[in-house]
């Protein structure tokens, strides 16, 4: 299995192939040697992201079928449900690098911008379960300078997110801290660009 050092340089690899079959415009499935079918799964790397259409892990990083254990949900927030779900392919399957992938644009971080401005009343509340996961990492930034510049506003808001989702799997379960501590388990954020297809990972932190 591989350690998470060498599982980032894959997904750094595999994004760099992409981004690369973007800018000479070649099909984004045109040829891929990494998609087959296969009977099982050997993920080298767990990734939380957004359910956004235009995020698709496994096409992002040029990965095949069995390669990435992908969770999917609006504004890749974390609730037990997602944790658990970390936890499983972390224990099941060895694998020892966790992505929280946010992106550019991202519609739920939009819509919690919204709703803290103009609260609304008849909210879904299944949809308001996820703005009230998004709103603590990004409602203080509204008082902030940032206000002022909307692009500014929502990039930062889209990396607070992040971080909080990391802080959240690396300290909020046993299971994810042991193997943190004693296991090689690494936990990091990232960022994909909806504009350049690129993603930037970092260390989760909002900066």
């Amino acid at each position: 299995m591989s350690t998470a050092a060498e599982a980032l340089q894959r997904l750094k690899d595999g994004n760099r192939r992409f981004v690369e079959r973007l800018r000479n415009h070649e099909p984004s499935l045109g040829g891929s040697p990494h998609i087959q079918l296969t009977q099982e799964q050997k993920p080298f790397a767990i990734i939380l992201g957004c359910s956004d259409a235009r995020v698709p892990a496994e096409l992002v990083f040029d990965q095949g079928l069995g390669d990435l254990f992908v969770i999917r949900v609006a504004g890749n927030i974390v609730a037990p449900s997602l944790i658990g779900s970390v936890e499983f392919a972390a224990e099941q399957f060895g694998t020892r690098l966790v992505v929280v992938l946010g992106h550019s644009r991202c519609g739920a971080i939009l819509a919690t911008l919204e709703q803290l401005r103009r609260p609304a009343e008849n909210q879904s509340p299944n949809i308001r379960s996820i703005v009230d996961r998004v709103r603590p990492s990004i409602e203080g930034l509204l008082r902030t300078e940032l206000r002022h510049d909307e692009e500014a506003l929502v990039r930062q808001a889209v990396r607070a997110n992040v971080g909080v989702s990391v802080s959240h799997l690396r300290y909020g379960s046993d299971v994810l801290e042991r193997l943190i501590q004693s296991d090689g388990l690494t936990v990091v954020g990232a960022e994909y660009s909806i504009e350049t297809g690129e993603v930037e990972f970092f260390d989760g932190t909002s900066g």
